[in-house]
């Protein structure tokens, strides 16, 4: 039967689009809007309870320092059992931590150990959660509209990090750190409750492997067989080391110092996922053929944001730089989540992620740690150029990787097992679009 011209269209969603991706989609975005304004509140509740860049750091690295311990096994067990359970467990644990953060802050003054520990909690519960949550969202995902799906995603978990980073500087500002930890509290929990909706039944069965052990020698044979994958995990092994004590530590001080406090630094992070969101919609009508290329090329900038500090420019200048950062950046990341989805087998996702997770933060710890001490040792000016100098050197060695520089996009359907090679005879150019 045809609609009459008054009957109202019921909405649909994409092909691509289906039931498992809007739930994870959804999920994304409240957590995203929780823990981004959490990220600066964690700062400010230190430093608003006596302590200074050191302690800023030492709270930062005990978030990443398990995350780091557990991300392998968290990724082995990802593919043992249903992806979505290992999930709702570890939002279940973020948001007891995260709560308990928040008590603490909102009834008194907080000791650094107290707050040491529950990072810890919640580091814990992200090591469990990543390598679940990228192997459940690539899996997905199916077919030739993979890269679209993929920046549709990143732009809704990154338009939940632009609000998030700027309402958290502002309530920070206005009501203190502690309402908005309550408020990520809340957003695990409501995030936890969707993906326990999720449907597993249409996924590939995964076959038992030999134990925990072999389930890693497993992983770790398909991720070092691609020199594409471990060469750009050593990259941000590095590069996200000194970004994250940029961000976490410097940053913080830099806005106290000479910014205005929380509410400037929080519009500056609020810029770069302004940025993101845009750069994640380039994507959607973009679709580079030498997706690894151009993902590499477009993290240089990521640099800009350290040198900016380090001057420190005025916090328009600033907020420019971050939005042109997010634009880049986010090419390679859906570039990025494209090659995994499209080279990677289904029941070994999680724990290449797992790898991929684990080198591209096991530097973040020691590096966020020792920030307070860099800064005592050389100045803090010295030590932001140090950071925006490594990201540059370390982008251009990767470039020196053939499978980087000639990985291509291919079309058809994704790999479903063992090593795939690049293939240099993938599909040209195509709008629209990792």
């Amino acid at each position: 039967m045809t609609p009459s011209a008054d009957t109202p269209r019921r909405l649909r969603r994409p092909a691509w689009a289906g039931r498992n991706y809007s739930l994870l989609t959804a999920a994304a975005f409240v957590t995203n809007l929780g823990s981004h304004g959490a990220l600066i509140a964690a700062a400010f509740a230190v430093l608003q309870s006596g302590g200074d860049g050191g302690d800023v750091g030492l709270v930062a690295a005990a978030r990443t320092l398990p995350l780091v311990l557990f991300l392998l096994i968290g990724g082995a067990v990802a593919d043992r059992l249903p992806r979505h359970r290992v999930m709702v467990a570890a939002n279940t644990l973020n948001c007891l931590s995260q709560g308990a953060f928040a008590a603490l802050v909102l009834l008194g003054e907080p000791r650094l150990w107290q707050m040491m520990l529950l990072t810890a909690l919640g580091g814990t519960g992200q090591a469990f959660f990543s390598p679940a949550a990228e192997g459940m969202l690539l899996s997905s995902v199916r077919g030739e509209q993979a890269g679209r799906a993929f920046a549709v995603f990143r732009m809704a978990m990154q338009g939940a990090g632009l609000g998030g980073a700027a309402l958290g500087g502002a309530l920070v500002a206005v009501i203190g750190p502690g309402w908005v930890l309550a408020a990520d509290a809340a957003a695990f929990a409501l995030a936890g409750s969707l993906r326990s909706f999720l449907d597993v039944r249409d996924l590939p069965a995964r076959e038992a492997g030999g134990g925990m052990l072999a389930d890693l020698r497993e992983g770790w044979q398909e991720f070092r067989s691609r020199p594409w994958l471990w060469g750009i995990v050593l990259q941000f092994s590095l590069a996200n080391a000194v970004v994250a004590a940029a961000d976490a530590v410097y940053g913080p001080l830099v806005a106290r110092d000479h910014l205005g406090g929380a509410g400037p630094w929080g519009l500056a992070l609020g810029c770069f996922g302004a940025g993101t969101v845009v750069g994640a919609f380039l994507m959607t009508r973009w679709k580079p053929r030498r997706l690894l290329l151009v993902g590499t090329l477009c993290v240089f900038p990521l640099a800009l944001p350290s040198a900016a500090l380090a001057v420190p420019v005025p916090i328009g200048a600033l907020c420019a730089v971050m939005f042109a950062t997010g634009v880049t950046l986010e090419v390679f990341g859906v570039s990025w989540m494209t090659s995994l989805h499209q080279e990677i087998p289904e029941d070994k996702l999680s724990r290449v992620c797992a790898y991929d997770w684990f080198g591209s933060v096991a530097m973040v710890p020691v590096a966020t740690a020792l920030a307070g001490p860099a800064e005592s040792a050389f100045g803090r000016t010295a030590a932001l150029w140090g950071c925006a100098v490594l990201v540059v050197v370390v982008t251009a060695a990767v470039l020196c990787v053939p499978d980087v520089r000639n990985l291509t996009r291919r079309g058809g359907k994704p790999v479903t097992g063992g090593s795939a090679a690049v293939d240099s005879e993938a599909d040209g150019d195509r709008s629209p679009v990792r």
